[in-house]
């Protein structure tokens, strides 16, 4: 599929929390050698670690098929709030995406509104309880349906239209940090530690920790718990 970047004009609520702004990783984000989300090596050195279990593998584009979601196009809807609606882990998001915008702005007006930004950003954060960094690079289309408890550290590259359940953690380790891919699910309580690259169209069961590579379309899965002693 061609990468297409979107491109999203300010609209009229800019300074509200329901408008949503396109940050420069509005498209999957690009390498030194040009390369896109999707180009990403496979090969990790905790590749060999038996953290979770590959359950099923499909191909990238059969899952795409499933599920009707672009790995490459950002979803901006996916994150629009209405006007006035409780919803904290869009307002979150907007406060990121705002910072983003305005800190690239040279109008003159740029400075206040990215002070807004970080203000907003920091109540928003409290309200939710989840560790998201204004640096971030977070593809269009994300989706926080409970945001307590995540932790994205601000290396971590995310693709366009993921969703993230609570208790997530996206973290680095001495070796490097996550990747990403597009149209991703992650689910509540997972982990995702190290230079690991998550595949398009792929899903992470809850409370999986991953240290190794998720190939595109593939699902992975934490073993189930065990009886160890009886009363």
């Amino acid at each position: 599929m061609q990468e297409v970047p979107c491109r999203v004009g300010l609209t009229p609520g800019a300074l509200a929390d329901e408008a949503f702004f396109p940050s420069p990783l509005a498209a999957p984000p690009a390498d030194a050698t040009g390369g896109t989300l999707t180009d990403w090596p496979t090969a990790s050195p905790l590749a060999q670690t038996p953290s979770v279990t590959l359950v099923e593998t499909d191909l990238a584009f059969q899952a795409a098929g499933q599920s009707g979601i672009s790995a490459s196009i950002p979803d901006w809807s996916r994150e629009h709030k209405p006007f006035f609606a409780w919803m904290p882990s869009r307002s979150l998001l907007a406060s990121v995406r705002a910072y983003q915008h305005w800190k690239s702005s040279r109008l003159p007006w740029a400075l206040p509104l990215k002070r807004w930004a970080v203000l907003r950003h920091r109540f928003w954060s409290v309200v939710t309880g989840a560790d998201i960094p204004l640096k971030c690079r977070i593809g269009g289309g994300l989706m926080l349906p409970h945001p307590n408890g995540i932790v994205i550290h601000p290396d971590v590259e995310i693709g366009p239209n993921c969703m993230i359940l609570q208790q997530v953690t996206l973290g680095t380790t001495a070796k490097g940090f996550p990747r990403v891919g597009g149209q991703v699910d992650i689910g509540a309580g997972a982990k995702v530690l190290g230079p690991v690259h998550v595949g398009n169209h792929a899903r992470i069961g809850a409370n999986a920790l991953v240290l190794r590579d998720v190939p595109a379309g593939a699902t992975m899965v934490a073993p189930q718990a065990q009886v160890l002693l009886r009363q």
